[in-house]
């Protein structure tokens, strides 16, 4: 059995203020069915976090709907998909019973869907299991509630080996926090303290797991345990990361073999540090999302406006060492002195500046303060 798993689209998602929607509909719209096709598998399984949010904008749904098409219908190959913490199992299941007919089958429950599909060898079970809190399994179970996502997956796991009847060859599509899988900045909803968090021994009994919620792909539980990663990144903690997508080949015995196909993404993300001057005069990567870190001493009066007219996508921006700041006004044997406007102003200056305040702008200075006084008078 040949299985194609991908996960965390974040389809509407934004970065540092910037739409995704062009980067999106490239890698997601145009490259991911070719790939699909390259790849002639019996299914593509998405393990969630279709969407960025519960509501998603118009032409995200837009874009779900003609990649689906493309795969579905198109290339007629199955597709196994689950909500995420990110979506709305409701919104997302709509027209779920009429378009598994068609070969889209949607796990929005977390008590799980079995989809039998068959090879040479034999049936497969894969089961989907949306996204499911302790609370909503333990209004499933008849229970108050449960401590935390591993009791609730505890009581859960039994149920979904129930679905599979007698199939040997078992597959999970799942969205969750395995303990041991390391995070990025862009996955918001991740528990801290370990509460949200599923041991991997929980999975045990299935010859693989499609996992979604990590956005960096990783293998855990000798590579059954699987997050395919994001297709994009969403963080500057994701910059440089390799994006892939992973083909799964699941022999007679429910043995695992797996091949990471990589991503092209239509702009790279970057974190530049360095001079004003030498970002500026810097050629490389302009297209790209960027964070920039200024390592100047001093700071650059509108130095972001200034480069973003040849960055148009920054998402971040700071100085690598805090600008002198003005601190306290004090004599240098820490008497604390009385200043008049003008001297005071003069210090300002100097602090923020690193030099004196240019004789020419005294008159300039002087008259700001009378003006000011005068008013106050």
């Amino acid at each position: 059995m040949r299985l194609l798993h991908t996960a965390d689209w974040h389809l509407g998602r934004t970065l540092g203020g910037h739409s995704l929607r062009a980067e999106q509909e490239h890698l997601l719209g145009e490259e991911f069915p070719r790939l699909v096709a390259d790849a002639a598998p019996d299914a593509v399984l998405i393990a969630g976090d279709i969407f960025d949010r519960a509501v998603p904008p118009a032409e995200a749904v837009e874009l779900l709907d003609d990649i689906l098409h493309r795969i579905v219908i198109g290339l007629r190959i199955p597709v196994v998909m689950i909500p995420g913490n990110h979506d709305e199992a409701r919104r997302l299941s709509f027209g779920a019973r009429m378009l598994s007919a068609a070969g889209l089958h949607i796990g929005d429950s977390p008590l799980g869907r079995v989809v039998t599909l068959r090879d040479a060898h034999g049936p497969v079970a894969i089961v989907a299991a949306g996204y499911a809190t302790p609370l909503g399994l333990a209004q499933h179970a008849g229970a108050g509630d449960f401590a935390d996502h591993d009791a609730g997956f505890a009581w859960l796991a039994p149920q979904l080996h129930t679905l599979c009847g007698d199939t040997a060859r078992r597959v999970l599509v799942a969205h969750a926090f395995v303990a041991g899988g390391a995070v990025c900045d862009s996955e918001r909803g991740i528990s801290v303290g370990g509460t949200g968090q599923i041991a991997a021994a929980r999975f045990a009994g299935f010859h693989y797991v499609a996992l979604g919620h990590l956005h960096r792909p990783q293998a855990l539980l000798n590579g059954r345990l699987r997050y395919s990663g994001s297709p994009l990144a969403y963080s500057t903690s994701e910059a440089g990361q390799a994006k892939q997508m992973l083909l799964v080949e699941i022999d007679a015995a429910g043995g695992v073999a797996t091949e990471a196909i990589a991503l092209a993404p239509l702009r790279g993300l970057r974190l530049l540090h360095g001079e004003f001057a030498a970002l500026r005069a810097a050629t490389e990567g302009r297209d790209d999302f960027v964070a920039i870190t200024l390592t100047d001493a001093q700071p650059i009066p509108d130095a972001q406006r200034a480069l973003a007219e040849l960055y148009p996508r920054i998402i971040g921006f700071g100085y690598a060492e805090q600008p002198r700041q003005p601190g306290p006004l004090v004599a240098p044997d820490g008497a604390a002195r009385a200043l008049r406007p003008f001297d005071l102003f003069g210090e300002f200056h100097a602090a923020m500046r690193g030099a004196p305040l240019p004789a020419e702008a005294h008159a300039v200075v002087a008259a700001a303060i009378a003006e000011a006084e005068a008013a106050i008078a």
